[in-house]
């Protein structure tokens, strides 16, 4: 596929894309996804929707009782792309590199850089230095945008020629001191369509992060595929909900399907499943995004004797892990709302199986969205039969890029995206959810590579050999549980189990830290000194 000219003066991200030869088949089917060969997404986003629904209406909700109308957000996002390229020297196609929690601060600032025509790297709070090093480095991130919260460890990375410009203190170097400086509407850099808008991170099951690269196109797809197809959202919804943006799944539900519809949007620093239904109530939220495990959690808070009022909600859509039949009903009984299930891929942005309404058959992931296609292939990539297992191949408007990645040859074959699920296709189309097909822990939505963990506790002295795991948990479909090999003379105790867990938390993000570390004396191995995984995730 021939690219469209570039505005990127820093081409390093288009520069680092697979050949075309490696990328899956595209398809445009739907005419709303004929679009200009020049775009911009931020422009779409932000102000085109202003112009259709007006600058007073609501755009974003801090949580706090304050609100951003989309006038006060347009004129924060031009201040931001008039510092980026004025005080910052950021060229078309630079990195730049985002991190805070989920505010309407780092939205702007995530608009801000694709006005500006720069490379979105947004990165999770959580993350420690070593990890944000490495993410940085791959991206070649030449700008770094941070809230001051959380600016220690990005500090510490020390990440070289990374500027980084705190938001959210005092100083007079603070990006959002060296906006008020700036004003006046920023005409956004003309960016071809399949220019690069963001690098999105994603966990390999090696432990080595895969960025996924996505075009200013892919960004209005996703809102053009699932979100108008199926969610249908109208410019009077409230949507809120607890992935970060540095998810695409947080991304799409909290950032750009709300601004496409000319909605608003709750956006919570601290998103947890108590915090989602006060924010419910409070916010008159009508369109929900989480994880199973936080609506199983919510299901305890709303049978409790104070329940929060959810009698606003009208859409709740459920990802980043397998929705059991059970949580569906359990939903569905106490609230009266059929959960929207769909399965997504950071390698293709958002949501592209699904249900909605009177098409959602409970127990299955649902039917192809609207200008996606979904197939189950065998190892050799010929479809099974429907009722068969097989791994689930899909192809769309998006498809898999990973920036300068060998990997791209496992994810895309023949023109399909192989995402790494088996599956099963039902004879009347619906896709039914099987299981992982590799090694990646999916636990609350978060995608941990077992490897990566082990990698880390192997860096402990007392560590001899170790293997991580997913162990199957009815609240978070997955715990994470590391068996470990210690040194003679080490206990094999709880307090040494708490060192070991309180050592990876200061090297990886929280939710990577095992649950459970169960000692052994040796770990189970094959004659030839193979590792038998299954034996560990199925102890019986």
């Amino acid at each position: 596929m021939e690219l469209t000219p570039s505005a990127h003066l820093d081409t390093f991200a288009r520069d680092h894309l697979p050949p075309p030869e490696r990328w899956p088949r595209l398809l445009f089917e739907l005419p709303e996804l004929a679009y200009p060969e020049r775009l911009n997404c931020g422009t779409e986003l932000l102000d085109r929707t202003l112009e259709r629904f007006g600058a007073d209406r609501p755009a974003f909700h801090d949580g706090d009782g304050g609100v951003w109308s989309y006038g006060e957000l347009r004129d924060r996002v031009d201040r931001i792309a008039h510092v980026l390229t004025t005080d910052l020297g950021l060229r078309p196609g630079n990195r730049v590199l985002l991190r805070g929690p989920t505010t309407p601060w780092l939205a702007a600032c995530w608009l801000a850089v694709m006005k500006a025509g720069g490379v979105a790297v947004t990165v999770l709070a959580q993350q420690r230095a070593p990890e944000l090093a490495v993410m940085a480095e791959m991206a070649r991130c030449t700008h770094a945008l941070c809230d001051t919260t959380v600016l220690d460890e990005l500090l510490a990375a020390r990440v070289p020629g990374l500027r980084v410009t705190p938001y959210g203190g005092n100083g007079p170097e603070d990006l959002l001191a060296l906006a008020r400086h700036r004003s006046g509407p920023y005409e956004a850099v003309a960016t071809a369509a399949d220019d690069v808008a963001l690098i999105a991170f994603t966990s390999g099951t090696t432990g080595r992060p895969k960025g996924c690269v996505h075009f200013h196109r892919d960004v209005l797809a996703v809102a053009d595929t699932f979100s108008a197809r199926v969610l249908r959202p109208a410019p009077d919804d409230v949507f809120a909900g607890s992935p970060p943006l540095a998810f695409t799944f947080g991304l799409g539900g909290l950032v750009l399907f709300p601004l496409r519809a000319g909605a608003s949007a709750v956006l919570l620093a601290q998103a947890g499943p108590k915090q989602l239904l006060a924010a419910v109530e409070r916010h008159r939220v009508s369109v929900l995004f989480t994880a199973p495990t936080a609506y199983r959690v919510m299901l305890d808070e709303l049978d409790a004797g104070t329940a929060p009022d959810t009698g606003s909600l009208r859409r709740c859509v459920s990802a980043g892990e397998n929705l059991p039949e059970a949580t569906w009903k359990a939903w569905y009984a106490r609230t009266g709302l059929r959960l929207i299930n769909g399965i997504g891929a950071t390698e293709l942005l958002h949501i592209f199986i699904s249900a909605a309404d009177g098409d959602i058959r409970p127990g299955t992931t649902g039917r192809p969205v609207p200008g996606w296609q979904a197939r189950v292939v065998g190892p050799d990539g010929a479809p099974v039969p429907d009722g068969e297992e097989g791994l689930l191949a899909v192809r769309g408007p998006v498809g898999c890029r990973y920036l300068a990645d060998p990997r791209q040859a496992e994810y895309v074959r023949d023109g399909w995206n192989i995402t790494g699920d088996t599956y099963v296709r039902e004879p009347d189309g619906y896709f039914r959810y099987v299981s992982r097909a590799d090694d990646m822990i999916i636990s609350a939505g978060y995608n941990i590579a077992g490897p990566q963990v082990e990698e880390v506790l192997l860096g402990h002295p007392d560590v001899v050999e170790t293997a991580v795991v997913g162990r199957p948990d009815p609240l978070r479909g997955q715990v994470v549980v590391a068996y470990a090999v210690v040194r003679d003379g080490v206990p094999r105790d709880s307090v040494t189990a708490a060192s070991l867990r309180a050592f990876v938390r200061a090297r990886l993000a929280p939710y990577k830290s095992p649950r459970e570390i169960v000692f052994l004396d040796a770990l189970p191995r094959t004659a030839t000194g193979k590792l038998q995984r299954f034996r560990l995730r199925d102890p019986a």
